[in-house]
């Protein structure tokens, strides 16, 4: 009965850590759960059993720990779970809207302190140097780069 119960304990031990190696990332209750059953496993075959089995024990329990990873790995099991498109975007630079430093225009929306602004009849988004700007806040370009444009409200 003691040797069957360390089985038992060592094979959800081992079942909790895959799960939450390969499904469930993070320290989460998955992987709580397996450290406190091997532990148990080898506990009760240390206590119960022997210095012997407790040893013998540990030892399987980390050949059983590998060969199941190996396992898993072997299915592929990964590949049928994981996210294999690429991504071929890029980031939006600016480099197509003419916009210069001195330009007005208007806010489109709420700028808290990123927003969406309308200047030289294009909308895109900005960043403003004053904090809070509220729809339709006339503001001047103070900066504009290739990658953001910083407004503040027009004096």
């Amino acid at each position: 009965m003691d040797i069957a119960l360390v089985v038992v304990f060592m094979l959800l031990g081992i079942f909790f850590f895959l799960l939450e190696i390969f499904l469930l990332p993070g320290i989460t209750v998955s992987g709580l759960a397996g450290v406190a059953f091997v532990a148990l496993s080898v506990w009760w075959a240390f206590e119960n059993i022997g210095m012997t089995a407790g040893w013998i024990t540990l030892a399987g329990g980390l050949v059983a720990f590998v060969f199941a990873m190996w396992a898993f790995l072997k299915m592929k099991v990964i590949e049928r779970v994981s996210l294999t498109k690429e991504i071929d975007g890029v980031a939006n630079p600016l480099e197509h809207i003419s916009v210069s430093v001195g330009d007005k225009g208007v806010t489109v929306t709420r700028m808290a302190p990123i927003g969406m602004v309308r200047i030289n009849g294009s909308d895109f988004e900005a960043k403003s140097d004053d904090g809070l700007l509220d729809r339709g806040t006339e503001v001047v370009v103070t900066e504009a780069n290739a990658h953001q444009v910083i407004v503040s409200r027009a004096k």
